[in-house]
C-alpha cells in the first residue's frame, strides 16, 4: 500500500501558489469549485480529482485554520449513537474509521486503548451499562469487517493494568477497568494537509490564502488575500464546504454550533499516561470525560458540547464555566487534583451541527447533509471528522448528478495519502518513530536534511520535539505560508503559548532560509 504518486506532484509551497493562480487566470474555467480547505472541503477535492474532474479548492486563510484543528484528534467508531438508536451513523463511522486505520491513512492513525477505572462513583448497574456499549462496539467493529488485529476486544482489566495505562487514577477501592480500542489521530490538521496534497497530485489546484468573495451555483468569484487581486472563476458546479460558516457563503443554511473545549497538560501531570482515560460525567450514563496522551509531550482533556449562538469568531474561547467542568470531572477519578496551575494550553472549536427540535447540543444529530439551493451551489453540512470521507463522496456525487458531470465513480476508500505507510513497509523506515507518525514515507526526508546539515536535526526550541527540517520541509512542501501555519498547524506547538514563544525565532529562520520560493 503505497500511494500512486510522486512526492513533487503532491508538493504545495508559495512557488507552485503563483504558479497555478497565474495557470487559472489563464483558464478560469472548471468542473468543481470547493470553498473551503477543512477535513471536508479537502476531501472533496481529493474525490473530485480522483474521479478525473477538473477540481479547484479555495480557502480563505489555512488549511485547517477553522474547526478542523480543533477535534480530539480521535477517530470514532460511532458507538456514542447507539445509544440514542442511530445505528446508521454508528455503523458509517465503524466504517470510515476502518478505512482511515487500514488504507487511508495508517500513519496518522494508531489504535488507542479506552479506560474506564471501575471507580466507588461507578455503581456496578452503570458498569454494566458501559460493558454492554463497550461489547456493541465491538460489533460495530466486526460488522465494519476490521480485525481484532487491528483493534483489539474490549475486555475488564485488573485494577494493576488498569493502573499502568494510567497511573494517577485513583487507588482507593479501585475495582479494575473497562477497556475499549479506538483510533487517534497523531494531529487533525496533518490529517488536512495531507488531504490537501494529495488532492493536488491527482490533479486539483489547492490554493490557500484565496477567499470566495461570491458564489452561486456555476461561478465564484475570488479575492488573493496577499496581494488584493479578483478573479472570477466558472465552474459546472461549486460545492460549499465552509463548516461553520456555511450560512455565510449560503444564507439559506442554518445551523446551530455547540462548542467543544479542551485543556492542554503536561504529560507528566498524568504520569506517563498510555491510555484514553474516560471517566463518567456525573449524573450522565452517555457523556464521559477524555484526558488523551497527545503529541509533543501533551495531555488534551476535554470535551464540552455547550450551545454556541452568534458571530462564528475564527477562534473560539472556552469559558471559565467549561474549565471548570473539565476539572471538576477528571479529578473524579485522579488521586492528585489537578487545578488550573497546571494547564498549558487551552482551545475550543465549534461544531457544524445541523439544526433540530431538540434543546440540547450534545444530542443534535452528528449526521450530515448535502444541500442545493435554488441556484445550484451544494452545500455538505453536519458530520464528524471521523465521516469527512463519506460525506465528501455524497457531495461529490450530489455535484456529479446535478451538473452531469463526466466523472468516474469515487475512488477514495483505496487511495493512500501522501506518506501512507504500514506494517514491514514501516518498519523498513530509518527513521524515528515520531517523525515516521507525522510524516510516514516522508520522514526520510527528514532524516536526509539532517544528515546533510546536522543544524537541521535542532530543536526549534528548548524542551520541543520538533526541529528545523521539520519547518522546512513544511515551508518547502506542505503549503506553510506564515509562521502562524507552521507554529498552529503544520505542528502544534501554538497550543501551549509558552512554547510558541520559544519557537518564534525558529519559524522566522526557517522562512529566511527558504526565502526563494516564499518571495
Amino acid at each position: 500500500m503505497t500511494p500512486d504518486f510522486s512526492t513533487a506532484a503532491a508538493t504545495l509551497n508559495a512557488a507552485r501558489r503563483t504558479a497555478d493562480l497565474v495557470a487559472l487566470g489563464e483558464q478560469p474555467e472548471v468542473d468543481v469549485v470547493v470553498i473551503g480547505g477543512g477535513v471536508t472541503g479537502t476531501g472533496v477535492a481529493l474525490d473530485a480529482a480522483a474521479r478525473g474532474l477538473r477540481t479547484l479548492l479555495v480557502e480563505r486563510d489555512d488549511f485547517a485554520f477553522g474547526t478542523s484543528r480543533w477535534s480530539s484528534k480521535l477517530v470514532h467508531g460511532g458507538l456514542r449513537y447507539l445509544a440514542s438508536g442511530r445505528v446508521g451513523i454508528a455503523h458509517e463511522s465503524a466504517v470510515e474509521r476502518g478505512i482511515l486505520l487500514r488504507t487511508t491513512a495508517p500513519h496518522l492513525v494508531r489504535p488507542l486503548p479506552q479506560l474506564v477505572p471501575l471507580l466507588p462513583g461507578i455503581k456496578p448497574g452503570q458498569s454494566t451499562l458501559i460493558r454492554a456499549g463497550f461489547a456493541a462496539g465491538d460489533a460495530l467493529r466486526i460488522a465494519a469487517h476490521t480485525s481484532v488485529d487491528t483493534l483489539p476486544r474490549s475486555r475488564r482489566v485488573a485494577a494493576a493494568e488498569a493502573l499502568r495505562l494510567a497511573p494517577t487514577v485513583r487507588r482507593d477501592r479501585l475495582r479494575g477497568g473497562l477497556q475499549a480500542w479506538d483510533g487517534q489521530l497523531v494531529d487533525d490538521a496533518r490529517l488536512v494537509v495531507a488531504l490537501a496534497r494529495t488532492a493536488a497530485a491527482h490533479g486539483a489546484t489547492v490554493l490557500t490564502r484565496v477567499a470566495a468573495v461570491a458564489a452561486q451555483g456555476d461561478s465564484v468569484q475570488l479575492r488573493d488575500a496577499l496581494t488584493g487581486e479578483t478573479m472570477t472563476v466558472r465552474a459546472r458546479a461549486v460545492v460549499n464546504a465552509t463548516g461553520v460558516w456555511a450560512g455565510e457563503v449560503d444564507h439559506s443554511i442554518e445551523l446551530r454550533p455547540s462548542r467543544g473545549t479542551h485543556l492542554v497538560f503536561d504529560a507528566e501531570a498524568f504520569g506517563g499516561l498510555s491510555a484514553a482515560l474516560t471517566v463518567p460525567v456525573p449524573g450522565s450514563i452517555s457523556r464521559f470525560v477524555f484526558a488523551l496522551p497527545a503529541a509533543h509531550g501533551r495531555v488534551y482533556l476535554g470535551l464540552t458540547d455547550e450551545d454556541a449562538p452568534g458571530p462564528i469568531p475564527d477562534e473560539p474561547q472556552p469559558t471559565e464555566a467549561e474549565i471548570d467542568f473539565l476539572l471538576d470531572t477528571i479529578n473524579t477519578a485522579l488521586r492528585e487534583p489537578l487545578t488550573r496551575a497546571d494547564i498549558r494550553g487551552r482551545f475550543a472549536g465549534l461544531r457544524p451541527l445541523l439544526k433540530t427540535a431538540d434543546d440540547s447540543t450534545a444530542d443534535i444529530s452528528r449526521e450530515h447533509a448535502v444541500l442545493t439551493s435554488p441556484d445550484g451551489l451544494i452545500t455538505v453540512v453536519g458530520g464528524k471528522l471521523t465521516t469527512y470521507r463519506r460525506m465528501a463522496q455524497d457531495a461529490v456525487d450530489a455535484a456529479v448528478a446535478h451538473a452531469t458531470l463526466p466523472a468516474t465513480p469515487c475512488r477514495t476508500t483505496r487511495i493512500p495519502l501522501i506518506g501512507a505507510v504500514a506494517g514491514a513497509a514501516r518498519d523498513r523506515i530509518d527513521a524515528p518513530p515520531v517523525l515516521i507518525e507525522r510524516y510516514g514515507t516522508e520522514a526520510s526526508q527528514i532524516v536526509s536534511a539532517w544528515l546533510a546539515d546536522p543544524t537541521r536535526a535542532q530543536p526549534v526550541a528548548p524542551g520541543i520535539d520538533v526541529t528545523a527540517a521539520e519547518f522546512d520541509f513544511a515551508i518547502t512542501h506542505e503549503a506553510a505560508l506564515t509562521i502562524d501555519d507552521l507554529l498552529d498547524r503544520r505542528t502544534r506547538i501554538g497550543l501551549v503559548p509558552t512554547d510558541r514563544e520559544a519557537a518564534i525565532p525558529a519559524a522566522e529562520a526557517a522562512f529566511a532560509r527558504n526565502a526563494a520560493i516564499t518571495t
